[in-house]
């Protein structure tokens, strides 16, 4: 057994059991291990980018870490914004990266780079192996650190001649690490938070992380009905349950205006899993934080401590544990509309048309603002959304949501701008077969960037700076470029073309590419 053996086996001994890769030369003895050891699932990616969001979304939905193989520095490199929104996301990846074998390093071949410079900012816990012999240990820490609560960034760099000098034959196994479980609360600060509640002022809970799953959004609404408190949720969260039957919690918006105005009310908000709401950028004679002034801000509990164990621990000092959750969603059996292609129109659609427990993986950047209300009363489903700004996330987030959950329908809904910086995803969901149907905004423009040109007070566009913000000269054929990848795909100019391309993907078992033409 050689050290890249060792890694291998490691990593299945510790149920990392995926692995995203987009390989080099110097993880050649790498990929040989993972033909030669049975039990990892490979998936080629042929961007990092597609590679590292993949990740991200099999975190998001299995809650365990898959691994990455990514090449020397530049590998790294390329991968490094869906990393960002993998961190931001609070997932557990576990990145292992070729290195040049160590005697190599000193004579700065091209490729050769600082990869743990690199890594730093986009990962938690960075290690460098030294020796084949010490490959083991290193990959039990790393998944030690990829699974500490609430989910980490991992960069394990593996030297090729680590990876291809043999072991002793008699080279033991190590032991399986535990487990690290999340964080306590803080006791005080329940009850603080339960006082605050039973003052009668208006205050609001602002969830994030886990506390936005199922169970958290159900313990939140017993609160609600016992204390009359509002259910928000930050704007960006990793996974959020959505539906019929689950309790409703509101987005903050992502424009400022709007984000203020629905923050305004609110004299205390009650931070479970959540940071304090700021804007996404700075904007002139705009105060950063979306919280009126004065408003009161305590942290119940942050993303790495016992969210659902918070929230039951509020609920029983408001005496609400027994009493039935306030604001759950109805069904809502409204039929999908037809007539011209709308915003409000293509989210009543999808509502209409989704499938009980699909996975929603939504890039749809200014084209999806308005699709939460005519969503609420949907099927049940999970919704994945952006969490760190970071574009090109969603495609390759539905690739690892798929491969978590093969049981459940994905949908992805896209921007053609954002779609574009890794449409190689599309590949991939061919290659794996993957059951997930894209839904593409063909508005050929960078709609958000048109609207933050304004916002940020920068005047009126002349032709170069709309040129800039602008997809045409040549126009996109999503149905083209799908299908040149293996996806079979068809385009919508109204709301029946929609929901005819829509059911027709839904209905297929692999991947299926609708463009909506706006």
């Amino acid at each position: 057994m050689n050290g890249a053996e060792s890694l291998v086996r490691t990593l299945l001994d510790e149920r990392v059991d995926v692995c995203f890769t987009n390989p080099g030369t110097s993880e050649m003895h790498f990929v040989a291990a993972l033909d030669r050891v049975p039990g990892m699932r490979c998936v080629l990616g042929l961007f990092e980018g597609v590679v590292t969001g993949a990740a991200d979304g099999y975190w998001r939905m299995a809650r365990r870490p898959a691994s990455t193989l990514l090449h020397l520095g530049p590998g790294l490199a390329n991968g490094l914004a869906n990393l960002h929104n993998a961190k931001k996301a609070r997932s557990g990846v576990l990145n292992v990266v070729g290195e040049h074998a160590i005697p190599h390093v000193a004579l700065d071949a091209p490729l050769t780079s600082d990869i743990e410079g690199i890594a730093r900012p986009m990962s938690h816990w960075v290690r460098t192996i030294g020796s084949a012999g010490g490959v083991e240990a290193a990959t039990r820490d790393a998944v030690q650190a990829a699974t500490t609560p609430p989910g980490r960034i991992a960069t394990l760099v593996l030297p090729a001649d680590c990876a291809w000098t043999e072991l002793p034959g008699d080279a033991a196994g190590g032991a399986r690490i535990a487990r690290l479980a999340p964080g306590a609360f803080d006791a005080s600060v329940i009850e603080a938070a339960a006082a605050l509640l039973r003052g009668g002022g208006k205050t609001a809970i602002v969830l994030g992380a886990d506390a936005c799953h199922e169970a958290g959004l159900e313990m939140a609404g017993r609160i609600a009905a016992a204390t009359g408190c509002a259910l928000l949720t930050e704007f960006g969260v990793a996974r959020v349950a959505r539906g019929a039957g689950r309790v409703v919690a509101t987005r903050i918006p992502y424009v400022v205006a709007a984000a203020q105005a629905t923050l305004a009310p609110y004299e205390t908000l009650l931070l479970v899993g959540a940071a304090e709401p700021v804007s996404f950028f700075a904007y002139p004679d705009k105060r950063g934080r979306q919280a009126a002034p004065g408003t009161r801000i305590v942290e119940v509990a942050d993303a790495s401590q016992d969210l659902h164990g918070a929230l039951a621990a509020l609920a029983d000092a408001v005496s609400a544990r027994a009493l039935a959750p306030t604001g759950v969603a109805q069904r809502d059996r409204t039929a999908a509309p037809e007539g011209a292609m709308t915003i409000e129109g293509i989210g009543r659609v999808v509502a209409a048309l989704l499938p009980d427990e699909a996975i929603v993986v939504d890039e749809s950047v200014s084209s999806g603002r308005g699709f939460g209300t005519p969503t609420v009363g949907a099927a049940p489903h999970d919704w994945l959304t952006g969490t760190g700004g970071a574009i090109g996330f969603g495609l390759p987030t539905a690739i690892g949501a798929a491969i978590a959950a093969p049981d459940r329908k994905v949908i992805a809904l896209e921007g053609d701008g954002s779609a574009m910086y890794t449409v190689q995803s599309l590949w991939t969901m061919a290659r794996e077969g993957l059951d997930i149907t894209v839904l593409v905004f063909a508005n050929r423009a960078y709609r958000i960037l048109q609207g933050e040109y304004a916002g940020v007070g920068a005047g009126t566009p002349g032709p170069r700076a709309t040129d800039m913000l602008s997809l045409d000269r040549p126009t996109i054929d999503w149905v083209g470029l799908a299908r040149s990848m293996g996806v079979e795909a068809g385009r919508a100019t109204d709301l029946g073309e929609l929901a005819r391309e829509l059911s027709r993907g839904l209905a297929s078992r692999g991947p299926y590419l609708v463009e909506a033409v706006l």
